[in-house]
């Protein structure tokens, strides 16, 4: 039954990836973007560089962001280029960018929500996804493969039918192989 909904999200997910026009289940995106003004404490006086050899500066200002904002998601990136910090943050279906100015301390903030088929959607591809979710889906990909062989190896053992299942393995492998060359650059 595991294998069974696996098989199903797996599909159903495939399917819409495949057709990201259909708008259903809430497949709209909403963006916003608010600004502010960090606390003194966390402005750089003299310039950018210190704030990027302080870490710490870093985890601050991300820590203020989550609490006033209620930023979620995992921080993917971060650095000063100039007077300009940025962090990013990620989760299925989850992304906000945070930029602000080291010496001054504005700051910018920019969501964006995608809804419950963005969030299946991106869990099907495991982007942003958390190390567990990795799990499932490796678990899920052995599951099918142990299905899918545990199927070919009941037509061989069935006489009967072993010609007939191997002639439609060999026609499905070759409709496959054209489909994938065909698909290439």
């Amino acid at each position: 039954m595991i294998s069974l909904l696996l098989m199903l999200f797996f599909g159903l997910t495939g399917i819409t990836l495949n057709h990201p026009e259909w708008t259903f289940l809430g497949a709209d995106t909403t963006t916003e973007t608010v600004t502010g003004s960090l606390p003194t404490d966390l402005v750089v006086p003299a310039g950018g560089a210190e704030a990027e050899a302080d870490g710490t500066r870093f985890l601050a200002v991300s820590q203020l962001v989550r609490e006033r904002h209620g930023v979620s998601g995992e921080v993917t990136d971060f650095g000063v280029e100039g007077d300009e910090g940025s962090i990013s943050y990620r989760a299925p279906g989850y992304g906000a960018d945070l930029f602000f100015d080291t010496r001054s301390g504005r700051y910018e903030l920019t969501t964006s929500r995608q809804g419950l088929l963005g969030i299946m959607n991106e869990l099907h591809k495991g982007r942003d996804a958390t190390s567990a979710w990795r799990w499932i889906i490796d678990i899920s990909g052995a599951l099918l493969v142990i299905i899918a062989l545990s199927g070919l190896g009941i037509q061989f053992l069935m006489r009967k039918r072993r010609l007939r299942a191997l002639s439609l393995s060999l026609a499905g492998a070759v409709i496959a192989i054209i489909a994938i060359v065909l698909a290439m650059p």
